[in-house]
């Protein structure tokens, strides 16, 4: 009897490792082998899909269409259907670059992005969280492979994600999770091929501005933006010097001269733009989330920033408390970033300006036509990305 089971065992087996060796389903060992051979020789690809964040009050869809050409080419296109905006992230050999091309903006970094810091569409990102988390947890459904690991991204409330790869390790879907395991970012690929081989203008900077005449940048007008968030934000004209990290990634000019005339000092005088701008800067989003202790809207006041008309909103806790300045800067004439730290607010890429060592931090950015300016004395880093991450969804006002 004994020797029966034996022999059947045997069988089974013999049979397990035939169906392997003719492309049966493969085990976790093997997958994560085969994936690190793909992604280290990986010549190009171009995927399509759509990301949808629930973050906010609503759910947030954004069409994601992310290519790549070995050695460090990359283009992400970000497009929100329903409020007609679309951002582009670009890498190629003169730097990073994130583009608005509707509104002619471009910004430009000096930076190894997206080295230091993946994004959830990203190949080499999720490969990568796959391949570094030993406690990784594998499961197959039907001809797909599932992982569970640790995300590594930055907003430190996502935890986990679950990558779908198909049998080809093409990614289907990924859901990322916080620590209660409720799904804040999902992506559906749509489509994803393999070296794709892209001409190489589509990682032009001035094809991706739509044949749009050249762009130029402007430096902030006194000293970084840390230091302008905290002018605004203490109602004075203080000049202060905002520390800037060593290692980050820095934001450049290019070529060219800002039309129009030199800005005017920064003021807490009401705003004297046309009412085109004064209902744009009124249709700006605020904040959904609101750190990690109750604050509320303390006070708006209408001002002048930089020589343009803006929104200062300040809000205020117990503990903790930042200031959001909007404002709209003007048309057809890109500012760069100060000189930070790029950071990823999934919706779009931003500037960290000042570290842990600076007594405020500032983050940057710009989405459909306004520039937003958090900045704060009091909140960890991780929470001030957090909240600058909600600040893409309905209003709170």
């Amino acid at each position: 009897m004994r020797r029966r089971i034996s022999l059947l065992a045997a069988v089974l087996l013999c049979l397990t490792a035939l169906l392997a060796a003719c492309g049966g389903t493969k085990d976790a060992d093997t997958v994560v082998k085969d994936l690190d051979k793909v992604v280290n020789s990986l010549d190009s690809y171009h995927g399509k899909g759509t990301m949808t964040l629930n973050t906010g009050q609503q759910p947030l869809e954004y069409q994601v269409d992310v290519q790549y050409q070995k050695p460090s080419y990359y283009r992400i296109e970000l497009t929100n259907a329903k409020r007609d905006i679309t951002q582009i992230v670009l890498r190629n050999d003169e730097g990073v670059f994130v583009l608005t091309p509707r509104l002619n903006k471009v910004f430009r970094f000096q930076s190894d992005w997206p080295q230091n810091q993946g994004q959830v569409y990203l190949y080499q990102t999720l490969v990568s969280s796959i391949l570094q988390d030993n406690s990784r947890q594998f499961a197959v459904d039907k001809e797909n492979y599932v992982f569970d690991v640790m995300a590594n991204y930055q907003n430190g409330s996502l935890a986990r994600q679950k990558i779908w790869l198909d049998k080809d390790y093409r990614p289907l879907q990924v859901e990322v999770s916080d620590t209660n395991a409720a799904v804040m970012v999902s992506v559906k690929f749509t489509e994803f091929d393999f070296d794709s081989k892209p001409d190489k203008s589509v990682f032009d900077t001035k094809q991706n501005l739509s044949g749009s005449s050249k762009p130029s940048t402007v430096q902030p007008e006194d000293g970084d933006a840390a230091a302008e968030g905290g002018k605004a934000q203490n109602g004075s004209a203080d000049e202060t010097t905002g520390n800037t990290p060593a290692d980050s990634g820095k934001a450049d000019d290019t070529e060219g001269s800002t039309s129009g005339d030199e800005p005017a000092e920064d003021t807490m005088a009401p705003v004297a733009g046309d009412q085109a701008t004064k209902d744009n800067l009124a249709a700006a989003l605020d904040p959904l989330y609101l750190g990690p202790e109750p604050m509320a809207l303390q006070d708006s006041n209408d001002i002048v920033f930089g020589g343009l008309p803006g929104v200062m909103d300040r809000y205020a806790g117990a503990t903790y408390d930042f200031t959001l300045i909007k404002t709209q800067p003007r048309d057809m004439a890109a500012s760069s970033m100060g000189q930070g730290q790029m950071v990823d607010l999934v919706y779009t890429i931003g500037e960290l300006i000042g570290d842990e060592e600076s007594p405020q931090r500032t983050i940057v950015w710009t989405y459909d036509g306004i520039q937003y300016r958090l900045t704060s004395g009091t909140l960890p880093e991780t929470e001030l990305v957090r909240i600058a991450q909600s600040v893409q969804g309905e209003m709170t006002k």
